[in-house]
């Protein structure tokens, strides 16, 4: 399978069982501490996360995959050249995954033919494959499979590859011998907790969601907190301080399919030229890739937050021409959008 599995552009596959009871606890608490902000879903499918065959009856395994993300003319010095973005502040940052294709498509049509390999091989089986669309611990069973071990930032680490990858999941119904969990390495470091720019990370592998910028500029739906604004800086889609400054990231492997590349638009553009994108712009450009499922009201609202923010650190000569951009938006039809755009001219 190993082999079938590296074809198709994986690049470890490993077994896990579907008793997941020592994460239920954990789970529990911090749903009751509200850290999923409104992210209602993981509330509403509570415990089945942590019970796969619960969500799929007759499951016995869960085969586990992950997938390297990094585009293939990734530079050695990656790190560095993405945190040199966040000091420019006209500079608009979207997130390394979010670059390329929907990675949801990418997983799941591999996972599905490597379930079809299985089967040519063994016979038919009952499965279902999974990329973060379901109630799946993926990180948990990640970790039991011996993909990596959790990181204080909660995303796996792995010692040959770092955190940047996918992780995808086939739950069957045939038992395989599970792979073994290996050793965690983060010892004493916690550079993820002290860059982290909103303090999400609240203790080691304990994550507020309400207040991570990943969250903020994708999964939140509303009117971004004021006390939190000004820490997103020129950051428009996720955020990658916790990956960026992580050290075992220097072993980050590049992807080996083209799915992954940086598409052309997403990368060193000007907030506003992103901001100038009008709806239909907005949908030509972000086809087939994530940024689309936040549509172009939450790219407005995110943007005028990062114009805010550029806005306050620019000079008298830069000062205009961000002003003059926001003013487009000013009489916007929605009032989220309105409301940030509002902020955002406040700020100079």
């Amino acid at each position: 399978m190993r082999g079938w599995a590296r074809e198709l552009g994986f690049s470890q596959i490993g077994v896990a069982g579907v008793d997941l009871s020592e994460a239920e606890p954990g789970l529990m608490q911090w749903l009751a501490q509200g850290f999923h902000g409104e992210m209602h879903y993981m509330a509403a499918h509570g415990l089945k996360r942590a019970r796969p065959a619960e969500l799929v009856p007759g499951t016995v395994s869960v085969i586990t995959a992950r997938m390297d993300y990094l585009p293939r003319d990734t530079a050695p010095e990656w790190q560095a050249v993405e945190l040199g973005r966040l000091a420019r502040p006209q500079e608009a940052v979207v997130s390394v995954y979010a670059r390329g294709r929907d990675y949801h498509k990418v997983l799941r049509a591999r996972l599905q033919k490597l379930s079809d390999r299985v089967a040519e091989a063994v016979g038919p089986f009952g499965h279902r494959v999974f990329t973060d669309s379901a109630p799946v611990l993926e990180a948990e069973l990640a970790r039991r499979s011996g993909q990596g071990w959790r990181g204080k930032h909660t995303l796996v680490l792995s010692r040959e590859a770092g955190s940047m990858f996918f992780l995808g999941e086939i739950y069957v119904d045939m038992a395989l011998e599970p792979t073994a969990p290996v050793s965690a390495h983060c010892g004493s470091c916690q550079a993820c907790m002290d860059v982290c720019p909103t303090q999400a990370i609240v203790a080691p592998h304990r994550v507020d969601a309400r207040r991570c910028i990943s969250y903020l500029t994708i999964e939140h739906a509303g009117s971004i907190p004021l006390e939190l604004r000004p820490l997103i800086g020129n950051r428009i889609y996720g955020c990658d301080d916790c990956q960026l400054i992580c050290p075992w990231n220097k072993f980050a492997q590049t992807s080996r399919l083209p799915d992954f590349d940086a598409r052309t638009g997403l990368v060193a553009q000007q907030l506003a030229h992103l901001f100038s994108w009008d709806e239909a712009t907005f949908l030509r450009m972000t086809e087939g890739g994530p940024i689309r499922r936040i549509g172009h009201e939450r790219w407005l609202r995110n943007i005028a937050v990062a114009l805010g923010n550029a806005l306050r650190a620019a000079g008298p000569a830069q000062a205009p021409a961000l002003e003059a951009a926001l003013r487009t938006r000013a009489e916007h039809g929605s009032a989220l959008v309105r409301e940030h755009v509002g902020w955002a001219l406040a700020q100079q």
